[in-house]
């Protein structure tokens, strides 16, 4: 197949084409050729900006467009425009947070209701509070442009190497650390995940089988225990003695570190507990957690820690204070 990626240098995007060239599909990525590329030869670059340009695009024919950056319903339309219908079948990656909150648990593509276009802007800086909903925005433009047999593909948190967000790496770096590892509570709090590889392979598989979705892409369908999950990531990554120390969430909250301790939640959210049934019999297979931590073990190497990261100092605070 003659494959368009949208946004193919960076992390999912990334992951998405490498695997579209292994199997053997003819790659173009359209980037606004910021990001440093160490895709094959073979994969051909377009640059083009969703904002601005994209003329690269103009008389390009595709059997498959996927698109993996789309954040504003805008984005949709302006890609609509530049392919009209040259694009061939069109798959979006968009997200398990275009889901309004809700208490419902091990739920399926079909008993969760989108955030609702009411009353939001479609213009709106994207924020951790627009993201969502402008996610689900971008989705039901989709539909609106490419037809209702669109693929959307709907990830949960992505891990893997060239993690630009920095959080899964977070934990695996800690861990290399050694010691008394802090780790946020309650028990209940769940997790899941999907490594960008996994992702990649089936995103392909659903484009090139015809399915259109929406699925649940995730690991392990129902979630796990955010804390299990971590301590998981200690025993592989960390030295002899490694530990994790269970934080209760007050202490977390008193000290203003909410923000510190990637891909927590302090309550039991919905969507940390997916059901995978209809991915999985679509082809979805996910590797296990400590391959994951390896490919980012060997990606992130010894460089600096950054600030966004919690810094040792506060580390000892929290686990010193009184609980």
């Amino acid at each position: 197949m003659r494959i368009l990626v949208v946004g193919g240098t960076s992390f999912v995007g990334r992951a998405i084409a490498w695997s579209a060239w292994h199997h053997g599909h003819e790659v173009t990525v359209v980037t606004r050729g910021r990001t440093r590329s160490d895709l094959p030869a073979a994969v051909e670059h377009l640059v083009g900006d969703r904002d601005g340009d994209l003329g690269a695009l103009a008389g390009r024919d595709f059997d498959a467009t996927i698109d993996v950056i789309a954040y504003r319903p805008r984005d949709v339309d302006h890609l609509a425009d530049a392919l009209a219908d040259r694009g061939g079948r069109h798959l979006q990656i968009s997200s398990v947070s275009a889901y309004r909150e809700t208490e419902r648990e091990n739920a399926t593509e079909d008993e969760l209701e989108l955030w609702p276009e009411d009353g939001l802007d479609p213009g709106a800086d994207v924020t951790p509070a627009t993201y969502g909903p402008l996610k689900a925005a971008c989705e039901r433009a989709a539909r609106r442009r490419f037809g209702d047999e669109v693929t959307i593909v709907r990830p949960t948190y992505v891990i893997g190497s060239h993690d630009y967000t920095l959080r899964f790496p977070y934990w695996v770096a800690r861990a290399a650390r050694g010691g008394a590892v802090a780790v946020p509570g309650p028990r209940e709090s769940r997790l899941q995940w999907i490594d960008a590889r996994d992702l990649a392979e089936f995103t392909l598989g659903v484009l090139v089988d015809g399915l259109p979705g929406p699925f649940h892409v995730a690991a392990p369908s129902g979630g796990a225990p955010y804390l299990e999950v971590i301590e998981r990531v200690a025993a592989h990554a960390g030295p002899a003695g490694t530990r994790v120390v269970e934080v209760p969430a007050e202490a977390v909250r008193a000290a203003g570190l909410e923000g510190r301790f990637p891909l927590w939640s302090p309550r039991l959210e919905a969507v940390s507990t997916l059901d995978t049934a209809r991915a999985q019999a679509a082809g979805l297979v996910a590797r296990a957690l400590e391959e994951s931590v390896d490919d980012v073990a060997e990606w992130w190497g010894a460089r600096p820690w950054p600030d966004r990261w919690l810094s040792s100092e506060a580390e000892a605070r929290l686990l010193e204070a009184p609980r």
